[in-house]
C-alpha cells in the first residue's frame, strides 16, 4: 500500500536547496579476507543487496507527488527498480588510505539523490591499502533517521560470513502506483480539516512555549537541585562555523575505543552522550583557538534524540526531536568542562520536555509544504545565514550500534564511520556510531567554511585523551 510521508519525513525534502543536501551517509570498511575468494567486487556488492532487499522494503520505494503540491507525497513501490543505479563502483589510486577515502566521500555527498528513484545509493570503493574494501552509501532524510539507518544496515549484513538471508515471503512484484485523482480526493478530504487541526496545534505550541519561557525564567539562578536553562533560539555565537554554506562537502573519519569513553564516564561522571558532548566542547576549543576565535562564551550544539516507541522499531522514516546543549569551549579544564555538560543536559532535557517532540512533529505536519521550499530557497539565495546569529554552531549526534562483528557479502565490517547532514548556518556536522568496541565518528563539514575539518577530528581524538588522563589522576 501506498504510505504517505509524515510532515517530519516531508520537511527534509522541502528544505533540501542545491547546497543543502538532506541525505544521511555512512561509510563500511571492510576486510575481504573472509569473503568468497578472498575478494569483494562491485558485482558481488550488487548481488548481494538484490538478495537482501525484502528485508529492507524502503530501499525498493520512490517518491509520488500529491497534484497540485495538496497534501504530503507518498512513498510507491518503484516498477522500473534498477539495483544497478544504486549500486555503483569507485576506485582509489592504490594504496588509499583515510585521507584519500574521505576526500571521495566528501564528493559522494556533495551531491544530491535522484528523486525519481529509490533515494537512495551506495558506492563500492576499491585501490584501498592492504586490499581492504569501503562502501560509501547515502540515503536521503526522509526516508530514515539515525535510529531507523541503523536497522537497514543491521537487516542487510550478515552476522556470519557464510550466513545466507531468510527466503522472502513471496517474489516481489510491485504494487500499482495509486491514481493521480485518488490521491487528490485524499488531499482534499484532510484539507477541509486543517483549518480545525492548525488551531488546535498552535495552541498545543503557545502552550508548550510558555512551559519553556516558564523553565528558564525558574532556571535562570541555578540552585541546589536546579538545572541551569538550556541555550535560547539564535544565541549562539558567530563563528568560522557558521554562516551560508556551498554545494560541496569536506569529510573526516576517526574513531576511539568505547572502553576509553566508558571509562571517563565511569570515573568523572555523566553519561556516554556526556562524555562525547566534552570532548566535542574539548576539540572546538582547540580547534577555534588555533584559528585565533574568541573563546570567552560557549558554543551551542543541537542534539538530535530518538523518540521512537518500542512499537515504532524497523519503521522507516524519522522519529526524533530535538534538543539545544551548551559547549563550554569557554572552560580550560576539562573536567569542569564535564560538569558543565551534565548540568546544562539536564536543563536540556527539562526544556525539551516541556516543548515536546509530538507538538514539533504536529507542526511539521501542517505546515504547507510550498511555503516550506519557498523560504528556504529564499533563504539560500540571498544567503541568509551571513545576517544574522545561528541557532546553534554545530550538531553532535551519538547513535549507538550492534556490539556484535557483523558482515557483508562475506566480508568482515571493520568499521561503520556514520555521516549527518551539514545545514545553512551551520557548516560542521559530527555523528558518532558504536560498533563492537570501537566508537567511529564521521564529520561532514561545509568544503569553504571548513577545508581544514580533519583538525577537528583530530583534537576530537586528544580531547578525549585529555578526559581519560584527567580522571586517572583524579
Amino acid at each position: 500500500m501506498p504510505t504517505r510521508l509524515s510532515g517530519l519525513d516531508a520537511f527534509f525534502l522541502y528544505l533540501e536547496t542545491p547546497t543543502m543536501h538532506l541525505h544521511v551517509g555512512s561509510v563500511l570498511l571492510l576486510d575481504p579476507a573472509t569473503a568468497p575468494g578472498g575478494t569483494v567486487t562491485r558485482d558481488d556488492v550488487a548481488a548481494y543487496v538484490a538478495a537482501r532487499l525484502h528485508l529492507a522494503p524502503p530501499f525498493r520505494r520512490r517518491l509520488a507527488p500529491v497534484p497540485l503540491r495538496l497534501d504530503h507525497p507518498v512513498w510507491v513501490e518503484d516498477a522500473d527498480f534498477d539495483v544497478d543505479f544504486h549500486v555503483r563502483r569507485a576506485s582509489l589510486p592504490p594504496p588509499g588510505g583515510r585521507a584519500e577515502l574521505a576526500e571521495v566521500t566528501g564528493d559522494v555527498m556533495s551531491r544530491g539523490i535522484d528523486r525519481s528513484r529509490p533515494l537512495w545509493e551506495l558506492y563500492v570503493v576499491d585501490g584501498l591499502a592492504d586490499g581492504r574494501v569501503a562502501l560509501v552509501t547515502k540515503t536521503h532524510h526522509a526516508a530514515v533517521d539515525g535510529i531507523s539507518g541503523v536497522e537497514l544496515a543491521t537487516a542487510l549484513l550478515q552476522r556470519e560470513p557464510d550466513a545466507s538471508p531468510p527466503p522472502p515471503e513471496r517474489v516481489w512484484e510491485p504494487e500499482p502506483a495509486p491514481p493521480e485523482l485518488l490521491l487528490l480526493l485524499q488531499a482534499g478530504a484532510k484539507l477541509v480539516t486543517r483549518p480545525w487541526e492548525a488551531v488546535r496545534v498552535g495552541r498545543q505550541a503557545l502552550d508548550a512555549l510558555a512551559d519553556v519561557l516558564r523553565l528558564r525564567e525558574d532556571g535562570g539562578e541555578p540552585g541546589p537541585g536546579r538545572s541551569p536553562p538550556p541555550p535560547a533560539p539564535f544565541g549562539a555565537p558567530m563563528t568560522v562555523l557558521n554562516g551560508a554554506i556551498g554545494p560541496h562537502r569536506r569529510v573526516a573519519l576517526t574513531q576511539i575505543p568505547l572502553a576509553r569513553v566508558k571509562d571517563v564516564k565511569n570515573r568523572l561522571g555523566g553519561t556516554v552522550n556526556d562524555v562525547v558532548l566534552a570532548a566535542a566542547a574539548g576539540a572546538l576549543r582547540r580547534f577555534l583557538a588555533a584559528r585565533g576565535e574568541r573563546l570567552d562564551r560557549p558554543l551551542v550544539a543541537m542534539v538530535p534524540i530518538s523518540v521512537r516507541r518500542r512499537d515504532q522499531r524497523g519503521a522507516p522514516g524519522n522519529h526524533l526531536s530535538v534538543m539545544l546543549v551548551a559547549l563550554p569551549v569557554d572552560e580550560a579544564d576539562p573536567v569542569i568542562r564535564l560538569r558543565r555538560v551534565r548540568t546544562g543536559t539536564s536543563g536540556a532535557k527539562e526544556q525539551h520536555g516541556a516543548l515536546g517532540a509530538h507538538t514539533l512533529q504536529q507542526i511539521a505536519e501542517i505546515a504547507p509544504g510550498a511555503l516550506q521550499s519557498l523560504a528556504a530557497r529564499l533563504y539560500t539565495r540571498t544567503r541568509g545565514a551571513d545576517r544574522h546569529r545561528p541557532i546553534w554552531n554545530v550538531v553532535v549526534s551519538n547513535v549507538p550500534g550492534p556490539r556484535s562483528r557483523l558482515y557483508c557479502a562475506g566480508a568482515r565490517l571493520e568499521a561503520m564511520y556514520p555521516l549527518g547532514p551539514v545545514h545553512e548556518m551551520c557548516g560542521l556536522n559530527v555523528t558518532l556510531f558504536s560498533y563492537a568496541g570501537t566508537v567511529h565518528v564521521g564529520l561532514n563539514a561545509d568544503r569553504d567554511l571548513l577545508p581544514d575539518v580533519e583538525a577537528v577530528a583530530d583534537a576530537f581524538v586528544d580531547a578525549v585523551e585529555e578526559l581519560a588522563e584527567a580522571g586517572e589522576c583524579g
